[in-house]
This record gives structure tokens, sequence and C-alpha cells, in this order.
């Protein structure tokens, strides 16, 4: 129910002899509410339009060609119709910050599967739940009685664990409902990870040790213990019988989970290993830590595939994408964002300032059309894709709103501009000081089917 108010409360018409503006009120059923737009990213119609799209796409050289220009956003598609093109999935463009009323750390973020809502998990030990679409809040939870470390979902989509500063463990199923707890360590937990099979999970904790534990029983099978200091993070190969940890003693270490032994041990880092991940190919493992380098290794050698630099502090978060295997994001503790693409040394993209303080969670939206951070500074940010024809040089500054992006106005027709060829590697993103100009005109006998650039003597 929607209704229009004056400012002397009368609904409908202003007051005699005043030009009083009307101003779109909401009733929720509790209290009229001022009507507010919000922004949102909608994916559905770039879904639909792939499933009709794809059946008559041989390969990648019948996806067109994505032009740099507003009118045809129409045509953008989900991430994973460009696998050949991971730059068109760099999400660099700001959309919304999310802050609760009580405003604490947040320490993790974790979309859903189906991608409909954002969990995040605070210092407070609260879930608080936002929209994935228009990314209003839904629902806030007391999941725990102190700071919420650890949040992961298993594979088959049924069950979410999480664990705290005090090293309590809890299911919870879909509907947030909580099932069981017990006391997992005596330390806070940091990581926790799924086996392929769900009937496994792993977790690590500053207590220095790592334990496998039976799903169904929420009892312990198997403790790791080889770290000589806090274990950061742990995560389960996709497919393999095999964990990766990361600690405080700046090891990385690779462990049979059956065994419980340690089967090798990486030396790759000078300082503490905050953040690793196995990409879905199940053959690169990427770390990060406060020595301020990311680096992909392949288990194949056991050697170091590339090392990316870039960060100017430690790095709290790194994130693979979910569609593309070459892209990766990876937050900072001077609050910056940077995206990289395993083949290239430079950036793929960044926002120095994407917040205040520590991001210390990233999440991928299952589609791979959003990213999600966490941060420090008591906020939850949400990053896209830049749409067809917006600057690729738009900086989001924390501390002020974020810049709108002004698109180029298309050319006039009696005015000659100098024609400059967009980078290869984004096709969709219109360069900041170049303009498109449409190439010369030429008679039907003087042009060239293959060549158009060949010189042409007689017109």
């Amino acid at each position: 129910m929607a209704a229009n108010y004056n400012q002397d409360g009368n609904m409908g018409r202003p007051r005699q002899g005043g030009n009083i503006p009307f101003s779109k009120m909401v009733f929720d059923g509790k209290r009229m509410r001022k009507a507010i737009q919000r922004r949102t990213v909608d994916y559905n119609h770039s879904v639909a339009r792939w499933m009709q799209e794809r059946v008559w796409i041989r390969d990648k050289r019948d996806i067109k060609f994505l032009r740099p220009d507003p009118n045809f956003i129409i045509d953008l598609l989900p991430p994973v119709a460009y696998i050949d093109n991971p730059m068109n999935s760099v999400t660099t463009k700001f959309v919304h910050t999310s802050t609760n009323k009580v405003r604490y750390p947040v320490n993790v973020v974790k979309w859903t599967p189906e991608g409909r809502r954002l969990i995040t998990g605070s210092s407070s030990g609260e879930f608080t739940l936002w929209n994935g679409l228009t990314f209003n809040f839904e629902t806030i939870l007391q999941a725990h009685d102190s700071a919420v470390r650890a949040m992961n979902w298993s594979h088959n989509d049924n069950w979410m664990v999480t664990g705290d500063h005090s090293g309590v463990i809890k299911y919870w199923q879909s509907n947030m409902s909580n099932l069981k707890m017990f006391q997992g360590h005596k330390e806070a937990i940091r990581d926790l990870t799924f086996a392929p099979s769900d009937t496994r999970f792993a977790t690590c904790s500053d207590d220095s040790m790592i334990k496998i534990w039976d799903f169904n029983t929420g009892t312990e099978e198997k403790a790791l213990s080889g770290h000589g200091w806090d274990v950061k993070c742990v995560d389960w190969h996709p497919y393999k019988a095999l964990l990766a940890s990361g600690s405080k003693d700046n090891l990385i270490k690779l462990w049979d989970p059956k065994t419980a032994k340690n089967i090798t041990t990486l030396h790759g880092h000078k300082n503490t290993v905050l953040a690793l991940q196995w990409n879905q190919n199940g053959n690169w493992l990427v770390t990060a830590g406060r020595d301020q380098l990311v680096k992909v290794y392949d288990i194949r050698t056991m050697k170091e595939l590339q090392i990316f630099r870039g960060h100017k502090k430690e790095i709290c978060s790194a994130k693979w994408h979910p569609q593309h295997e070459r892209l990766l994001a990876t937050g900072g503790s001077d609050g910056s964002l940077m995206f990289w693409m395993v083949g290239q040394d430079q950036p793929a993209g960044e926002q120095e300032t994407a917040h205040e303080s520590n991001v210390w969670s990233l999440d991928w939206h299952p589609v791979g059309h959003i990213l999600v951070s966490g941060s420090n500074d008591h906020t939850t940010r949400f990053w896209t894709r830049p749409r067809p024809g917006e600057l690729s040089t738009g900086k989001f500054d924390s501390s002020q709103q974020f810049e709108e992006e002004q698109v180029p106005s298309k050319p006039e027709h009696d005015q000659r501009q100098q024609y400059t060829e967009l980078p290869p590697f984004r096709p969709n993103i219109m360069p900041s000081q170049n303009k498109l100009e449409p190439p010369p005109f030429r008679p039907a006998g003087a042009r060239r089917k293959y060549w158009p650039e060949a010189p042409v003597k007689n017109y």
C-alpha cells in the first residue's frame, strides 16, 4: 500500500496557495516509511538469454562481441558464457554497502548455495542475512556466544558448519536452525572445510592443531599435529584425500587425512600464511600471507607456478572465481581489493580504497557476477562487473560516496575524432580518454574483405 502525503499530513492534495512537493510513503504494516530507490543487480535476464543462445553456439567464436556502449547491456551474459575471456568477470564496480545498526567487525561472509542471500558472521557472534538482489537487511540472529571465525557449506548444500573464537562448532540447516553444537578446540577456530563426500570435515585452530571430524556423529577421528604455531587456514582438495594448511610458522603443509601424516612441506612464505584455497581444477593451490605475496603452487611439480606482487601490506583473504579457474581475488589489511589472472604479472583490476581496514573475508556469488567483501571497518560491500560503456578508471573512496562514472557521448557526425583501438583483454570496458569513431567510408569497389587496413590508391 502506497500513499502521497504533504507536509500538513493531508493525503493527496498540497496546502492551498502553497507549492509543496509530494513525498512518496510506503506502509509496510507497522509504520509509514519514506520510499527510497534501491540499486539491484539482477542476473536472471542474462541467464535466461544465455540458455536461449547457447543452443546455437558451437564454440567461443560464435559468442557475440560485447560492444562498449550502454545500449548493448542487453547482450551481457553471465560469466559462464565468457569462459575464454575471464576479464569480463573482474568485479571492480562498487554496488552497495551493508552495515548493521550495532556495528561490529565482519569476520566471515558466505553466500547461500542458491545465491539468494548472503550470510555474514561478526565479532558479536551474530548472523546477519542480506538479500542477494537488493542487498537490504532481512534478518539477524544470535548464533554464537563469541566471535564467528569460520563458516562453510557442505557440497550437497544442506548443511552449514560454523566455528567461533571459543572453539565451539555448530551445525545449521538451510533454514538457519541449529541442530548440534560441541566443543571442538581449546582455542579459536580459524577455518573449516568439508571433504568431497561431505561425511567428514576438518577444522584448524590457534592451538596449532588440525582435526578431522565425522559429520554424522560429531566425533573426532584424526588430529594432525606438525605446525609449530597457530594454524590460520585449511582447505580440503576438491576431489582427493588431501588437505592443505597454512600457519603462523610460515609453513604450508599437505596432509593425508587417512593416515594423519604430513606428506610434504612448502617453504614459500617468509611470514604468516593467512589464506589458502585449492583451485577447482585440483592442480593449483593459492596462498597469501603477511609477506605481501600471493603465490600459486602446482602440486604436480610441487613448485611455484606464479608469484603476484602488488599489495602494500599483508594479505588477509584470497578466493578463486567459481567459473574462471585463472581468476582470483585478494584482500589486504590496508583495505585494498585486487584481482589477478594466472599467466599475467600485473593485476587484472584493483580498488585501493575498497575498505578502511582489513578485508577479512571474500566470497563470490555462485553465478560469479558479484564479489562480497567483509571488513574490520564493520561493513559488508558488494562489487560487480562494469556494464558495457562504463569507464574503467572508476575509483571507490570508502570515506566518500562512489563517484558515478560518466559514459562518453556518441561522436557527432560532423566531427572527426581520432580512433584508438580498445585494449584487447577487456572488450566491454570503455577507456577513460579514448573515443570510438566509425571507420572511414569507402566505396564498394575499394573495399577489401579481409584486409580493410590495406591502402587503396584509386577510388
